[in-house]
Protein backbone atom coordinates (compact mmCIF):
# COMPACT_ATOMS: atom_id res chain seq x y z
CA UNK A 1 0.00 0.00 0.00
CA UNK A 2 2.50 2.82 1.24
CA UNK A 3 2.37 6.16 -0.46
CA UNK A 4 -1.19 5.69 -1.75
CA UNK A 5 -2.99 4.23 1.21
CA UNK A 6 -0.81 7.52 3.38
CA UNK A 7 -2.60 9.88 1.37
CA UNK A 8 -5.92 8.14 1.77
CA UNK A 9 -5.76 8.35 5.39
CA UNK A 10 -4.56 11.98 4.96
CA UNK A 11 -7.35 12.42 2.86
CA UNK A 12 -9.60 10.34 5.76
CA UNK A 13 -8.14 13.04 8.46
CA UNK A 14 -8.76 16.69 6.49
CA UNK A 15 -11.46 17.28 8.81
CA UNK A 16 -8.53 18.12 11.09
CA UNK A 17 -7.54 20.66 9.25
CA UNK A 18 -3.95 20.95 7.35
CA UNK A 19 -2.28 16.94 7.73
CA UNK A 20 1.10 15.48 6.56
CA UNK A 21 2.82 12.27 6.68
CA UNK A 22 6.31 11.74 7.47
CA UNK A 23 7.91 8.40 6.86
CA UNK A 24 8.95 6.92 10.17
CA UNK A 25 10.19 3.30 11.56
CA UNK A 26 9.03 1.78 8.02
CA UNK A 27 5.38 3.38 8.45
CA UNK A 28 3.97 7.25 8.70
CA UNK A 29 3.89 9.58 11.50
CA UNK A 30 0.29 11.33 10.78
CA UNK A 31 0.33 15.13 12.43
CA UNK A 32 -2.62 17.33 11.96
CA UNK A 33 -1.67 20.92 12.48
CA UNK A 34 1.71 19.86 14.02
CA UNK A 35 -0.46 17.09 16.14
CA UNK A 36 0.84 13.85 15.55
CA UNK A 37 -2.24 12.24 15.92
CA UNK A 38 -1.84 9.04 13.78
CA UNK A 39 0.74 6.51 12.77
CA UNK A 40 0.57 3.54 9.69
CA UNK A 41 2.09 0.35 10.38
CA UNK A 42 1.57 -3.08 8.89
CA UNK A 43 -0.63 -1.20 6.22
CA UNK A 44 -2.79 -0.44 8.97
CA UNK A 45 -3.96 3.20 10.47
CA UNK A 46 -3.68 3.63 14.29
CA UNK A 47 -5.32 6.82 15.88
CA UNK A 48 -3.84 8.14 18.60
CA UNK A 49 -5.86 7.67 22.49
CA UNK A 50 -5.65 8.26 25.89
CA UNK A 51 -7.38 7.30 29.10
CA UNK A 52 -10.10 9.22 27.92
CA UNK A 53 -10.65 8.13 24.83
CA UNK A 54 -9.49 4.39 24.69
CA UNK A 55 -12.68 3.14 26.03
CA UNK A 56 -14.58 4.28 23.01
CA UNK A 57 -11.86 2.40 20.52
CA UNK A 58 -11.98 -0.33 22.75
CA UNK A 59 -16.08 -0.40 22.78
CA UNK A 60 -15.97 -0.40 18.91
CA UNK A 61 -14.06 -3.39 18.30
CA UNK A 62 -10.56 -1.61 17.21
CA UNK A 63 -7.66 -2.92 17.90
CA UNK A 64 -4.33 -1.38 20.03
CA UNK A 65 -0.96 -1.16 18.09
CA UNK A 66 1.60 -3.57 19.27
CA UNK A 67 5.00 -4.18 18.78
CA UNK A 68 7.87 -6.18 19.87
CA UNK A 69 10.11 -4.46 22.42
CA UNK A 70 13.60 -5.62 23.53
CA UNK A 71 12.19 -8.11 26.28
CA UNK A 72 8.21 -8.52 25.27
CA UNK A 73 5.58 -7.09 23.51
CA UNK A 74 4.91 -2.71 23.80
CA UNK A 75 1.05 -1.83 23.93
CA UNK A 76 1.72 2.12 22.13
CA UNK A 77 -1.37 4.36 22.68
CA UNK A 78 -2.66 3.90 19.26
CA UNK A 79 -5.83 1.69 18.22
CA UNK A 80 -6.94 1.00 14.75
CA UNK A 81 -10.62 2.63 13.78
CA UNK A 82 -13.29 0.87 12.85
CA UNK A 83 -13.83 -0.16 9.14
CA UNK A 84 -16.56 1.75 8.16
CA UNK A 85 -14.47 4.70 9.09
CA UNK A 86 -11.85 4.23 6.29
CA UNK A 87 -14.07 4.86 3.72
CA UNK A 88 -14.83 8.80 4.03
CA UNK A 89 -13.81 11.62 5.91
CA UNK A 90 -17.63 11.78 7.32
CA UNK A 91 -17.02 8.49 8.80
CA UNK A 92 -13.62 9.14 10.20
CA UNK A 93 -14.25 12.43 11.68
CA UNK A 94 -15.53 11.66 14.72
CA UNK A 95 -12.56 9.03 15.72
CA UNK A 96 -10.25 12.05 14.18
CA UNK A 97 -11.67 14.41 16.78
CA UNK A 98 -11.15 12.13 19.70
CA UNK A 99 -7.34 11.49 17.86
CA UNK A 100 -6.77 15.13 17.84
CA UNK A 101 -7.95 15.54 21.64
CA UNK A 102 -5.91 12.80 23.43
CA UNK A 103 -2.88 14.47 21.02
CA UNK A 104 -3.54 17.50 22.64
CA UNK A 105 -3.51 16.21 25.70
CA UNK A 106 -0.32 14.48 25.20
CA UNK A 107 1.07 17.98 23.75
CA UNK A 108 0.15 19.58 26.66
CA UNK A 109 1.24 17.11 29.36
CA UNK A 110 4.77 17.02 27.68
CA UNK A 111 4.45 21.00 27.74
CA UNK A 112 4.01 21.15 31.40
CA UNK A 113 6.49 18.13 32.10
CA UNK A 114 9.35 20.47 29.89
CA UNK A 115 8.51 23.56 32.40
CA UNK A 116 8.76 21.61 35.28
CA UNK A 117 12.06 20.24 34.24
CA UNK A 118 13.76 23.74 33.12
CA UNK A 119 13.11 25.08 36.96
CA UNK A 120 16.55 24.63 39.12
CA UNK A 121 16.29 21.81 41.36
CA UNK A 122 16.19 22.15 45.05
CA UNK A 123 17.03 18.51 45.95
CA UNK A 124 17.31 15.33 43.92
CA UNK A 125 17.33 11.43 44.78
CA UNK A 126 20.84 11.94 45.65
CA UNK A 127 20.41 14.74 48.07
CA UNK A 128 20.09 18.14 48.27
CA UNK A 129 21.53 20.37 45.48
CA UNK A 130 25.09 21.84 46.31
CA UNK A 131 25.27 25.07 47.92
CA UNK A 132 28.27 27.38 46.26
CA UNK A 133 29.57 30.47 47.86
CA UNK A 134 31.07 33.35 46.15
CA UNK A 135 34.86 32.82 46.76
CA UNK A 136 36.92 35.77 48.72
CA UNK A 137 39.95 37.17 47.10
CA UNK A 138 43.13 35.72 48.75
CA UNK A 139 45.12 38.94 49.34
CA UNK A 140 49.01 38.42 49.15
Amino acid sequence: MGAAFADHCLELLATLGPARSRRMFGGHGLYARDLFVALIARDRLYLKVDTDTEARFAAAGCQPFIHEGKDRPVRMSYWTVPDEAMESPALMAPWARLARQAAAAAQAKSKSKARTSTTPRAATARGPAKKTQARTPRRT
